[in-house]
């Protein structure tokens, strides 16, 4: 399926397990020095928000009638989103190597935090009780970044980060899950990666075998 919104045709491709790491996989790297990014505009950044379910139609509708009318803010908050995007996948992918955080990764992820959690509010609901969002901010062009920005948090404070992988792609950095019971999955999704993997596996066995009875 694909979802129009703003400028980006953006797929079903929810591979990392977490909203946060969904996040920070709107970045691509095919090879060395050629990624591409799927956050071009502060449209794609809503683009993306609806299709994650952050954030609904009509209030993406909203968001991009009053991002056309204040641009300058609604680019601000985009470059907000990509330093945060970038923070978030740095952290995550130094626990999928085991290595610590940089502590200005730490520092923009809390001080996201911290904005977001001045907003974030307990609601009762037909079967309990849910966090939420002040309904006063539903104008505000950050609002996407406050889920993402607490998404990676309760990741990092939970028992399960020690299951966040980095995919084994020679041409993919996306970052998922481990959910198996073994804790050995190595590719964000075997259909794509993971086929590719054992392609160029087989054909590296043919290779060698030929070279070998040549």
């Amino acid at each position: 399926m694909i979802v129009e919104t703003g400028t980006r045709a953006a797929t079903d491709e929810m591979l990392g397990g977490r909203l946060c790491l969904d996040f920070a996989n709107t970045v691509h790297c095919y090879r060395a020095n050629d990624i591409l990014d799927d956050l071009k505009s502060y449209a794609d950044l809503v683009a993306w928000s609806r299709q994650a379910g952050v954030i609904s139609e009509r209030e993406a509708r909203r968001l991009l009638r009053k991002a056309a009318e204040h641009p300058v803010k609604a680019n601000a908050v985009f470059e907000r989103a990509k330093a945060l995007r970038d923070a978030i996948f740095r952290i995550f992918a130094a626990i999928a190597k085991e290595q610590a955080p940089e502590r200005n990764d730490l520092a923009t992820l809390n001080a996201a935090l911290a904005e977001a959690m001045t907003r974030a509010r307990v609601v009762a609901t037909a079967d309990g009780f849910e966090w939420s969002w002040a309904e006063d901010e539903r104008d505000a062009l950050e609002q996407m970044l406050w889920p993402v920005a607490r998404s990676a948090a309760d990741l990092l404070t939970s028992d399960e980060v020690s299951r966040t992988r980095e995919c084994g792609g020679n041409t993919c950095t996306w970052l998922f899950m481990d959910t198996s019971k073994n804790r050995s999955r190595r590719w964000c999704d075997m259909k794509g990666c993971g086929n590719r993997a054992k392609s160029r596996r087989h054909y590296e066995r043919r290779r060698a075998s030929t070279a070998t009875n040549a």
